[in-house]
């Protein structure tokens, strides 16, 4: 039986587009921290596929499955205007050799996946070896994503104030394994990825946004003061991050969420319902 939202009436002004989106985009995580079957992921399609922009295969889940089985779940996506994307496993693939990266992106093309996340504190590369990887997956005919998280490895942070492109090359191993927040080098890295082709700049919620009672609003400012919101998407990790977003950027903003919490945001998004996460889901929206 068809499955309408009575509640979903947007005005003509409404600041939601319909997909493909470029801002108030909605990610969905895959099978990884819990179980999706092929059957649940069909349902999440026909009853919120239309507030589904992207999937994302997190953790490197979808080099356990069967490539007949992702390729299933890739065209089921597809068919309701879904994208989908690898997630973290890239730096998985590097550590196999200097080819092995734009061997990935060949076969990532052949399975059909449309974007390829780039988890930047993991790949563990100088700047423009990251450059150069986005550059191969545009290359490739592939969007890139880069993930940065607000701290980043001792080793790695400029020395003497110097950040300017390629004036500075990490020591040599052993690596520091000391982690400072430095959010203007995140931003200038993100900067150059943008610059260099990427699509979109993925934030990390560790140290950010991981706990809705500890949202370092000042550093979200400031990220989206300098990148803009259409080129940032924020994991939300639980249902009250998102309505933080939403009630601090509005529906514009990109958010990476769990599956179960779709619906939710789609609630804040359309008309900011309820005061509380677990107010916007209840039984009087739908109409059987």
């Amino acid at each position: 039986m068809s499955l309408y939202y009575r509640w979903k009436n947007f005005e003509e002004d409404e600041d939601r587009p319909e997909k493909p989106r470029r801002f108030g985009v909605t990610e969905m995580r895959g099978p990884n921290h819990t179980l999706l079957t092929q059957n649940v992921l069909q349902e999440i399609f026909e009853s919120m596929g239309q507030f589904v922009d992207g999937l994302k295969f997190s953790g490197g889940s979808h080099s356990l499955m069967p490539k007949s089985f992702l390729k299933q779940v890739i065209h089921m996506a597809h068919q309701h205007d879904v994208y989908v994307s690898t997630g973290d496993w890239a730096e998985q693939m590097i550590r196999k050799g200097p080819s092995a990266f734009k061997d990935y992106v060949e076969e990532c093309k052949q399975m059909g996946f449309d974007t390829i996340e780039l988890n930047v504190p993991s790949l563990e590369v100088p700047e423009d070896t990251l450059l150069r990887y986005v550059r191969l997956i545009k290359s490739g005919g592939l969007k890139a994503k880069p993930q940065f998280a607000v701290k980043f490895n001792k080793s790695d942070i400029p020395t003497g104030g110097n950040r300017a492109f390629g004036a500075y090359v990490p020591p040599p191993p052993p690596r520091s394994t000391e982690l400072i927040e430095d959010v203007d080098l995140l931003i200038r890295r993100a900067e150059r990825c943008l610059e260099a082709g990427a699509d979109m700049i993925m934030i990390d919620a560790d140290d950010l946004c991981k706990h809705a009672d500890s949202v370092r609003a000042d550093v979200i400012a400031k990220v989206i003061g300098r990148l803009g919101l259409e080129k940032i998407m924020f994991e939300a990790s639980n249902a009250r991050a998102s309505e933080w977003f939403v009630k601090q950027y509005g529906p514009r903003v990109n958010l990476f969420v769990d599956h179960s919490q779709v619906m939710d945001l789609e609630c804040l998004r359309g008309r900011n319902l309820g005061k509380n996460h677990s107010s916007v889901l209840g039984s009087s929206y739908f109409l059987f």
